[in-house]
């Protein structure tokens, strides 16, 4: 018989993770409000409930006295309102959000789930690693802890913290030139990157894109590599995977992205902010062509967003799984295990 998360024998094991997630929110409010930001809350049912290709969103209809039945979705992140509420007028803010993103359940992922997300207006991504640093910091010592765990690894905060650009760790860890199959970074060569990957021993499919080609490296290759003793900053992704980030001026290949690294878990997702609603449109529509192509569906533009991030000057903004850095923070093998109230399971 299978046991259920409100079991008291379940809860009981489970207990202490759940007090020291509670603490480690107090802190990281505390921390923020130090810094002079502002919490904000946000609308779960969107328009568009977010646009990367691969994610799935969960569907629902909002109908209205009228007689009105409109398509709405559970955001997979509240980026889209918290870019409004930057165009509104605000510059720093920080929200604690329940998301949501379908066909995503493992040790580490979980279909409702929450995310810590941080916003400057004006801002940069450089100072996004220095939040960073310091919410990470904040957290140990609040929970008087000296390193973050998963199984066997231990990583340690308060060192100094590793830098790498995705291009050198490819080139580091997989032995790939990523840029010499970004010379078109609108249009790279899948061909170049599949005849290295192959070479660095990684099966390559027929049908792989260049997209299809990086995920691998960097899931066979680099990721594994990441974050093992102190925290790692991978820095400034190809164009092709940028989503909402900005072109860094000194080379249009790249974009200001970063990815947070901890004891080998990806703990976050930052950008400096593209601000050109023409280029995002364009983004946009290529990316929901992909999703079209490979899941049969595509999610409809927030054209209300398109008009806000016009009006936002140089910002940047950053993601944080709130529930892994629990795991992180407490050494629990599972992500259920730093959940007050799981999603249950389908019987059976």
């Amino acid at each position: 018989m299978a046991e259920f998360w409100w079991d008291p024998a379940s809860h009981a094991r489970r207990r202490p993770y759940l007090l020291a997630r509670n603490r480690m929110n107090a802190a990281l409010r505390r921390l923020f409000e130090e810094q002079g930001f502002t919490e904000v809350e946000t609308a779960a049912l969107q328009v568009s409930p977010g646009l990367e290709p691969h994610l799935q969103a969960f569907a629902t209809e909002l109908r209205t006295p009228d007689g009105g039945r409109h398509r709405r979705y559970l955001h997979t992140s509240p980026e889209f309102a918290c870019k409004k509420l930057l165009a509104a007028g605000e510059g720093r803010i920080f929200t604690f959000a329940r998301v949501w993103r379908n066909d995503e359940r493992s040790s580490r992922h979980h279909p409702e789930f929450t995310l810590l997300e941080w916003y400057r207006a004006p801002g940069g991504y450089r100072e996004l690693i220095e939040d960073c640093q310091r919410l990470l910091r904040g957290v140990a010592t609040a929970l008087g802890i000296a390193a973050y765990r998963q199984g066997d690894l231990a990583c340690d905060p308060f060192g100094p913290w590793q830098e790498v650009t995705v291009a050198d760790a490819c080139a580091r860890f997989a032995g790939v030139d990523l840029l010499a199959s970004l010379d078109d970074p609108l249009a790279p060569d899948r061909d170049i990157l599949a005849r290295q990957a192959a070479g660095a021993g990684l099966r390559i499919a027929a049908d792989d894109s260049w997209a299809d080609i990086f995920t691998k490296i960097m899931v066979g290759r680099v990721e594994p590599s990441l974050g093992r003793e102190v925290p790692t900053m991978l820095l400034d992704y190809p164009l092709p995977e940028a989503a909402l980030a900005r072109r860094k001026p000194e080379d249009p290949r790249l974009a200001e992205r970063l990815e947070l690294y901890v004891a080998g878990l990806e703990l976050a997702n930052g950008f400096g902010e593209l601000t050109d609603p023409v280029e995002q449109r364009a983004r946009f529509v290529a990316d929901q062509a992909l999703k079209e192509r490979l899941y049969g569906e595509r999610y409809p533009l927030d054209e209300a967003l398109l008009q806000a991030i016009g009006r936002i000057d140089a910002a940047a903004g950053i993601a944080l799984g709130v529930d892994r850095l629990a795991m992180l923070a407490t050494g629990a093998p599972r992500i259920e295990d730093v959940l007050w109230a799981p999603v249950d399971l389908p019987e059976g």
